[in-house]
């Protein structure tokens, strides 16, 4: 009967350590595939570029101000498309910026639990509204609006374009930010108080200093979303590219230019073809740079801190 137990016992053990090494194989290879994909991205856009500049100086792509590659005469600077891109993002982060660390403080720190259980649903739906209605929102509402305070404002423009995308961009910050300062323990706070701080003051300088690590991923994170926008863009900003860092004239983005080439109406493997792969890899780069921004930044702060 002992060694019936004991064959038993031995028998539960080996089935639970194989269990474990299945799910621990499954997990790591979720982990994989996702580092896997990456590089394959990589891979495929830097074989294409360089294909790309074969033809094309890396001069004359950095610092000619013309992008027309499927005229006649054909210039190939990618400025005009990264002017587009930084402008409509920027006009974007400053809407989406203040009022979702607004709205995450709010409800992390002031709004009673059935207002957040209502307020926070509600801000997360705006991501399930497809970005083409943003778009068109923006050509049909937003735009005509503008234009009654701004009547020499053109019908494509990259303004509206970025004020929409921010509000598009809102959930996204609220949300991971105010997750993170409500991780901030409440001993923290509790201390402020002690010292005589007020609930603002704390809201303000204790509980959003002490979540920084994760308000700063909230925010490389809306940054990374403006800056890979396509449709809004697409449809109210313009296809032109246009180098010009005033908002209220229309451009083409980085995005826009990769959707209007997609169509099918170039040949593979054609000069015209692999600029679409030459500006994913400049999109890439520039999203790159972002995150590592955002990931010196949160050691700084924690430095500081």
């Amino acid at each position: 009967m002992t060694e019936h137990l004991k064959s038993s016992r031995f028998a539960h053990r080996r089935m639970r350590h194989v269990r474990e090494r299945i799910i621990e194989s499954l997990l790591f290879l979720a982990a994989f595939s996702s580092v896997a994909i990456t590089v394959a991205i990589v891979v495929i856009l830097v074989r294409e570029s360089l294909g790309f500049f074969e033809h094309v100086s890396i001069i004359d792509f950095l610092t000619d101000t013309q992008w027309t590659p499927l005229f006649d005469d054909a210039h190939y600077g990618i400025m005009p498309l990264v002017a587009g891109t930084l402008v409509t993002a920027g006009v974007a982060l400053a809407v989406a910026i203040p009022l979702g660390t607004i709205i995450a403080i709010y409800l992390s720190e002031f709004a009673p639990h059935r207002v957040r259980e209502v307020v926070k649903p509600v801000l997360e739906l705006l991501d399930g509204i497809p970005t083409v209605v943003y778009g068109y929102f923006a050509l049909l509402f937003v735009t005509p609006l503008l234009q009654y305070f701004f009547p020499e404002l053109p019908g494509f423009n990259m303004l509206s374009a970025g004020l929409v995308m921010g509000v598009m961009i809102i959930p996204y910050v609220s949300s991971i930010s105010e997750d993170a300062m409500r991780a901030v323990p409440m001993h923290i706070r509790e201390g402020s108080y002690a010292m005589g701080a007020t609930r603002f003051q704390t809201a303000l300088r204790v509980v959003t200093p002490a979540a920084f690590s994760g308000i700063a991923a909230a925010y490389i994170l809306g940054i990374s979303r403006a800056i890979g926008e396509t449709m809004i863009v697409a449809v109210a900003a313009g296809m032109q590219p246009n180098l010009t860092w005033n908002p209220m004239e229309p451009a083409a983005t980085i995005t826009a230019y990769i959707v209007q080439v997609s169509l099918g109406d170039l040949p593979h493997g054609s000069l015209g073809y692999q600029t679409i792969f030459v500006a994913g890899l400049t999109l890439l780069l520039m999203t790159l740079v972002f995150n590592i921004a955002g990931h010196w930044l949160r050691r700084r702060f924690r430095e500081v801190y």
